[in-house]
């Protein structure tokens, strides 16, 4: 199908506008309706510009409720990430597995009793508050506080976490913390670092596994302490330098399908600029034959969310992921149709799994996707390091947006709205 943005298309885009559900759960409001044909000439306000929020959705960071006022912005937003929850339990079941499948050497010092550490990323993260929970859960730790997991960390909730079994084996969460600077940078891999180095000498060989909310605290302290102590080390994202070092002793990691996640959050934007079905090149396949599967990715449609789905990685095929940067084969191939501007930014410049792998794989979509990317990277502390940096909204066609805190949609919808 060519693209749609030419006025003289007009009527085949309100015909796209009547028949959009038909694919991919997607409803009528799924489309971009003629809006292309004035973005291209700078006639659409920006308060109606396609928007994607990505990897942070909006929502409350105390309750985890969604924020639906931010995703229903215009007709042209949505979000894209992964789904945390099945990716959260994904983790677990991965570290519970190991230890069984390692129960003649995973207990250091013999005591029958394997007690783990926990780098909490982001208190008022969801998918930070997923991950915690997650591996609780599979443990046997969790503490139910009516019918949600605790996820406090055990530094600020000592009654966060309850003895656990795995097997024959006691397990204990001996320690969590959320890996937070003095300026309040979440999810900081420093932090992490110095933080094992402090546990190990509170712990000793009380330390018999590692677990991470992510890959960048994971890496640190595999590095600084756990690689030399022999001691496995769970993460999460996937990123290149986890992968490689399984090969080394790292326990393993879980792929969030970034490649889906990146071509997700640019494909959207594409699709609502063309005019055409949100669900071309993801539900059903484009002209050049760029298609997901239900094995890919997932729409909730009351949501307005696409969630990529989450892979363990292993010793057992860790081989074949082992550049996160490469894009995913079936959504690949190059598209014809012209070129949009697009303001996208990162909440910090110093995210391991944003910088080397999500940015990475962006950039090689925005070639294959004929999209004039500008990238901004925020310092991970304040949203106004990312929103003085957009001026001049009219200068674009689109915007993709990963704050700081998900609290925080209205910093960037109020400077669309004007």
């Amino acid at each position: 199908m060519k693209n749609l943005h030419k006025v003289v298309a007009l009527s085949a885009v309100a015909l796209l506008s009547l028949t959009a559900c038909g694919s991919g759960n997607a409803d009528s409001s799924a489309t971009a309706g003629g809006a292309s044909a004035s973005a291209a000439n700078g006639k659409v306000a920006n308060a109606d510009k396609p928007l994607v929020w990505f990897n942070r959705q909006p929502s409350n960071s105390s309750t985890g409720e969604i924020n639906m006022q931010a995703l229903n912005f215009n007709k042209s937003t949505y979000y894209v990430g992964f789904d945390a929850n099945q990716g959260a339990e994904l983790q677990g079941q991965m570290v519970a597995d190991y230890i069984q499948a390692h129960a003649d050497k995973i207990d250091r010092n013999g005591d029958g009793t394997v007690g783990y550490v926990l780098a909490i990323g982001d208190v008022g993260h969801n998918d930070s508050v997923a991950r915690t929970r997650g591996v609780r859960e599979a443990l046997g730790t969790a503490v139910k506080k009516g019918d949600q997991i605790v996820s406090d960390p055990t530094e600020t909730n000592p009654g966060a976490v309850q003895e656990g079994k795995v097997g024959n084996f006691k397990v204990v969460e001996l320690a969590s913390k959320e890996m937070k600077t003095g300026a309040g940078a979440t999810w900081d891999a420093g932090t992490a670092g110095d933080t094992i180095t402090a546990w190990e000498g509170k712990f000793g060989d009380q330390i018999d596994v590692v677990v991470s909310n992510n890959d960048g605290m994971g890496m640190a302290m595999f590095n600084k302490w756990s690689k030399g102590a022999g001691v496995p080390t769970f993460g999460y994202d996937a990123n290149s330098d986890a992968v490689a070092a399984i090969a080394e002793g790292y326990g393993g990691t879980i792929s969030q399908h970034a490649d889906v996640q990146a071509y997700l959050t640019l494909r959207v934007l594409r699709n609502a600029l063309d005019g055409v079905d949100v669900m071309t090149g993801i539900a059903k396949a484009d002209e050049a034959g760029n298609v997901l599967t239900d094995k890919d990715y997932r729409y909730d449609e009351a949501q307005r969310s696409f969630y990529a789905l989450n892979l363990a990685v292993t010793a057992d095929n860790y081989k074949d992921f082992l550049d996160a940067t490469v894009p995913y084969a079936p959504v690949a191939k190059q598209i014809s149709g012209d070129k949009f501007k697009v303001w996208l930014d990162t909440y910090n410049s110093a995210d391991n799994f944003l910088g080397s792998t999500y940015v990475p794989l962006l950039q090689k979509y925005d070639k294959l996707l004929n999209l004039n990317v500008e990238y901004i990277a925020g310092d991970g502390q304040t949203e106004s390091n990312i929103t003085n940096r957009l001026g001049n909204p009219s200068g674009y066609d689109a915007f993709a947006i990963n704050m700081v805190k998900t609290d925080n949609a209205s910093s960037y919808t109020s400077l669309l709205a004007q």
